[in-house]
């Protein structure tokens, strides 16, 4: 079965991602982490309470389309995190919408 993760930064500006590369769960939980909390993301709840389907759609926000597109190895990175974290083979992460299915 093949993987995908699809980012949407807007309408008409979008990346997908077939990671090869396959991390285990609690390493893919601990980059979000890592990235979360390097790229400055805010979280999404007046709680503070970060789902890990919050830090995939910050995650994805804080670092932008442009950070997809220049650094194809942290891209896929990220894609392959996602899906290990989330347990799923495809993802659509709407950064522009904050809406994530899978």
């Amino acid at each position: 079965m093949t993987s995908e993760v699809s980012v949407r930064f807007a309408p008409d500006r979008e990346v997908s991602l077939s990671p090869k590369e396959k991390i285990g769960h609690d390493d893919a939980r601990r980059w979000l982490d890592e990235q979360f909390v390097a790229l400055g993301a805010e979280p999404m709840r007046a709680s503070g309470k970060v789902l890990i389907g919050d830090k995939v759609l910050a995650v994805a926000a804080a670092a932008g389309a442009a950070m997809f597109e220049r650094d194809r190895a942290w891209a896929e990175r990220y894609a392959a995190c996602v899906l290990a974290a989330l347990g799923r083979d495809v993802v659509r992460v709407e950064a522009d919408t904050g809406v994530l299915t899978y």
